[in-house]
């Protein structure tokens, strides 16, 4: 039983180190993305929305990879629930974001 408890703490520390480092890299790239897209506002770039919702979309995508992971670790049902509904809202927005991406290319 007691190698059974050491991997299960094993797992738990990967995984919430993994969640950490997906979260500051989604939180990063939408950042810098977000400066991007100011940059381009400013210089009147025609790309600019284009630039934006691509590094929105990649930054959810890693917050969406991490709430994923975070499903690893939850212990009782409270937790499973608002852990899906977070995963249900970011997959809406990164749909919602990747259809306007679309949309915009087909103007270009």
């Amino acid at each position: 039983m007691q190698g059974l408890e050491l991997l299960h703490l094993l797992l738990e520390n990967i995984v919430d180190a993994a969640i950490l480092l997906f979260e500051f890299i989604g939180v990063g790239i939408i950042i810098f993305s977000g400066l991007r897209g100011f940059w381009h506002y400013l210089h009147r770039s025609p790309e600019t929305k284009l630039t934006l919702a691509r590094g929105l979309a990649m930054g959810l995508e890693f917050k969406l990879g991490s709430e994923i992971l975070r499903t690893v670790v939850v212990r009782d049902w409270k937790e499973i629930g608002t852990v899906a509904g977070i995963i249900a809202l970011r997959a809406a927005l990164t749909f919602l974001i990747h259809w306007e991406i679309k949309e915009e290319e087909k103007e270009a």
